[in-house]
């Protein structure tokens, strides 16, 4: 039985015994207030035995009024929202319609994006919410890659967030040639969310909307489109600045899509079902293992754990590179824990793990250079470059891990 079975079936309990319990006091409260004399019913007129309790109020109405809210993540998502309440000049709410319009004209288009935002939506829900941050920046993935982790421009951004390379870097995400934590949705995100508080607070007393144009266009066009706004007599808000095309549209975007999710029927979209809790069960692992091993102990398909996990470019995941593994929700517990202590048990005999990396990986130093650490494992720097996707070669970050062979 898994945890959200065991949840739902306490909560079912719980909900039941509250329920008797009303239904109870109602029902002594109406034998308690029974009079001896006879009332007419308001449908015919016909008298009643006096002496039998008479239904009362609560009684009447009591399952009428018990509306049980459906608890979803979109519930959830629109709990969080924000923005919808607040009104925006003329012109850049026309902005947003024209985004309406052509996202309802297409409703097949929304269909698919939010399915395929199925497993995530819920997680990454979550964690704007803890944030306090409003929940239209849940749905920033519908606009940068259409919910798809794998996605990659010809730029070279990749993953949910489509974050590029350096700025990957920059953040921390490790990139090698077993693992991209780009295309890592936990990773992602939470680089992400750091990534649109922090030029929010550096260079825009906290204003999201300039953060998300800086997060597409850059903190530098962002910032000179602001002062250009300012020396003409404006704000400077978002709304005000003349800024690159796609960046002109990236808001209006998420706006429009925030107020199609809020009142879905109102614009002829049906959203999948998505359950209030996360798709997926966390397992942090100290120990390398294949995603065919972890299929066949935990009876789960490759293809479901392959699409939980698509950091891991090479089908198997390196505590190196990362740690945490994602498995279906309804995986059980014993099993989850019989992967780790299999693992464990194993670790000896599958791996070494030296300081500095191992024969097929290098963990970079200040200081290290491709040319040096090509030299120094006597390979080819061009082979460094290609099996580790490195797209600027005098940008090694310490700590960042290469894979040596093309394996």
């Amino acid at each position: 039985m898994t945890y959200r079975t065991i949840r739902q079936r306490l909560m079912l309990s719980a909900g039941s015994t509250v329920i008797m319990g009303l239904m109870l006091a109602a029902a002594a409260s109406s034998q308690a207030s029974a009079t001896a004399y006879e009332r007419p019913t308001a449908s015919t007129g016909t008298p009643v035995d006096a002496t039998k309790p008479r239904p009362t109020p609560f009684q009447i109405h009591f399952w009428e009024a018990l509306e049980l809210e459906p608890q979803d993540a979109w519930t959830t998502l629109r709990k969080s929202f924000q923005w919808q309440e607040k009104s925006l000049p003329a012109e850049a709410q026309a902005r947003v319609d024209e985004w309406i319009e052509y996202y309802r004209s297409s409703p097949e288009n929304i269909a698919t994006i939010t399915e395929r935002a199925t497993p995530w939506l819920a997680w990454i829900t979550q964690q704007v919410s803890e944030r306090g941050l409003p929940g239209e920046v849940a749905l920033i993935p519908f606009v940068e890659s259409s919910f798809d982790p794998g996605a990659r421009s010809h730029r070279g951004a990749a993953g949910l967030w489509q974050f590029m390379p350096g700025t990957g870097d920059a953040l921390g995400l490790v990139r090698n040639g077993n693992y991209d934590g780009r295309l890592d949705v936990l990773t992602s995100t939470e680089a992400a969310l750091d990534y649109l508080e922090m030029q929010a607070d550096q260079w825009y007393e906290g204003d999201l909307m300039l953060s998300l144009a800086a997060y597409n266009a850059g903190a530098g066009t962002v910032n000179r489109a602001q002062h250009q706004a300012q020396a003409q007599g404006l704000n400077g808000d978002y709304w005000d600045l003349s800024l690159p095309y796609e960046t002109m549209q990236y808001v209006p975007k998420l706006k429009a899509i925030a107020t199609i999710i809020n009142d879905p029927q109102e614009y002829g979209v049906s959203l999948p079902e998505i359950h209030v809790d996360p798709a997926f069960a966390k397992v942090k692992l100290t120990h390398a293992v294949t995603l065919s091993e972890a299929s066949q102990l935990l009876n789960v398909s490759k293809t479901a754990l392959a699409e939980l996990n698509p950091g891991l470019l090479n089908g198997s995941i390196d505590p190196r590179s990362a740690q945490t593994l994602l498995v279906p929700e309804e995986v059980d517990t014993q099993m989850l824990a019989q992967l780790s202590q299999d693992g464990s048990q194993a670790q000896d005999s599958r791996q070494t793990v030296a300081q500095n990396g191992s024969a097929d990986t290098h963990r970079v130093e200040s200081g290290d250079s491709l040319s040096a650490i090509a030299a120094r494992y006597n390979v080819n720097q061009q082979d460094l470059i290609r099996w580790n996707a490195i797209d600027r070669p005098g940008a090694l970050q310490p700590g960042q891990l290469l894979t040596l062979s093309g394996r």
